[in-house]
């Protein structure tokens, strides 16, 4: 192909990746809104209680990061399904996800049960447990609704249909930000919970978030021909024993990335409230950041993947390609953001003047790994319209925990650096990922296009 025919294509390819991400973008950044919610509302109330969220939003999610991850196979798959004219086996395969979907859950459920009565063995400062504890018991009921949504909008974001997740997403933020400014600071007759009412606002914000989707789809005329909620359907081991064996290694990979940040945020834990706090709120804002390249690796998966099940290798390329070029203007605009305003945005969160100057500090460790988080979840995202799940599975294994966490530990603990070494275990990490994802995604590409019979 030569150059003057493909610039145009590549060109409309970004435009067509650009417009499929930016409702996932802002659906992400409605998401990692709810956490930023919670820190404000808990680090105006007191540094303890936000210490106390901290504990809890990342014990939440650490259960939670496999779900996810499981449940993104579906999208995928919906995607090569759509691409292919196949639409009439969407259906079935989205009720078979929707058992998948509850039984993990519920196993969130048990996770969330069982943990809180080990935080003092984990080392948590003791004055932190109580509120962390109080944080879980109350957010866990929302753990069922919380993966069931996740189901409903991989199905709808594989169908190339991105909207009900920007307006779901905030849509939950007006249910969240007052509900849980009330129930933490006991406002309109309730009780001062502390940390144990946004656990509750949160809960609550996840079911109505979970029942508005179900009745969307029940009755947008959009799926109506994927009569996706026409019959009940028990529980099929095979289809579900499917989504697991593509679903489970992304789930896994998401597991290894995240739960390098949630183990980092429970060993700083270890070192006070006022390194806990300043974490927290820094973590928060990188992850904030962190939505934009999710949202465009999300939209590169369905793009991918579509291109897989219309036999277009070339298309493959080009989506990669795309989405890599559009990661790489919005990790430019990120690292300078956090370069230049690292100290108005901490001003957002915290008057505490020793957890400000630290979680400060913070920022300019994050914006160091903008580039390489973007890239390496770009990689990610594109190996999974790609089906290619187990490679990065060990990919991710050994960049976080071979190599980010020990040092990050090693340095952050072992030489007494803080949370300034645990955050140096993050660059590493995610640099790792980012050279060894991008590799892999080099290698699975080309043999695409050669068993689509393309040039490599």
């Amino acid at each position: 192909m030569s150059t003057v025919t493909a610039t145009p294509r590549l060109s409309r390819e970004v435009r067509a990746t650009g417009l499929l991400a930016l409702p996932l973008v802002l659906g992400h950044i409605s998401t990692g809104l709810i956490s930023f919610v919670d820190n404000v509302i808990a680090g105006h109330h007191g540094t303890q209680t936000l210490a106390a969220v901290t504990i809890g939003t990342a014990l939440l999610w650490l259960p939670m990061l496999i779900p996810i991850g499981t449940l993104i196979s579906l999208t995928a798959s919906v995607s090569q399904l759509h691409g292919a004219g196949r639409e009439r086996e969407i259906g079935p395969l989205f009720r078979q996800a929707l058992w998948l979907a509850l039984g993990l859950g519920l196993i969130m459920f048990t996770f969330l049960t069982v943990v809180p009565p080990l935080l003092p063995a984990f080392g948590i400062a003791p004055d932190i447990v109580p509120g962390a504890t109080a944080f879980l018991h109350a957010v866990r009921w929302g753990g069922p609704a919380l993966t069931l949504y996740f189901c409903m909008r991989y199905l709808s974001e594989g169908m190339h249909w991105t909207l009900p997740t920007m307006l779901l997403g905030f849509g939950g933020l007006l249910v969240l930000a007052p509900l849980g400014y009330v129930l933490c600071y006991g406002k309109l007759g309730f009780p001062e919970m502390g940390a144990e009412g946004l656990g509750i606002a949160s809960a609550t914000m996840m079911w109505v978030q979970a029942l508005c989707f179900a009745g969307y789809l029940w009755k947008t005329k959009r799926f109506a021909h994927l009569e996706l909620f026409s019959h009940l359907e028990l529980p099929r081991w095979a289809a579900i024993w499917d989504l697991l064996r593509t679903g489970l290694p992304i789930g896994i990979t998401v597991l290894m990335e995240g739960g390098l940040f949630i183990v980092t945020a429970l060993l700083i834990g270890r070192l006070g409230a006022t390194e806990a706090a300043s974490h927290q709120i820094a973590i928060n804002v990188a992850q904030l950041c962190f939505m934009i390249p999710m949202g465009v690796a999300e939209a590169t998966t369905v793009r991918v993947g579509h291109a897989v099940g219309s036999g277009n290798g070339l298309g493959v390329r080009r989506a990669a390609i795309a989405g890599l070029l559009i990661i790489l203007g919005t990790q430019t605009l990120s690292a300078l953001v956090l370069l230049f305003g690292h100290d108005a945005i901490v001003g957002v969160y915290t008057a505490d003047m020793g957890v400000a100057a630290l979680a400060s500090t913070l920022l300019l460790y994050a914006a160091a790994f903008q580039f390489p988080d973007g890239i390496q979840v770009l990689s990610a995202g594109a190996l999974r319209g790609l089906k290619d799940t187990r490679v990065p599975m060990f990919i991710a294994m050994f960049s976080y925990w071979g190599l980010g966490m020990p040092l990050g530990a090693g340095l952050g603990l072992g030489l007494g650096m803080g949370p300034q070494g645990m955050w140096l275990g993050l660059i590493l990490g995610l640099t790792a990922a980012a050279i060894l994802m991008g590799w892999r995604l080099r290698v699975s590409s080309r043999r695409v296009g050669n068993e689509l019979n393309l040039p490599a």
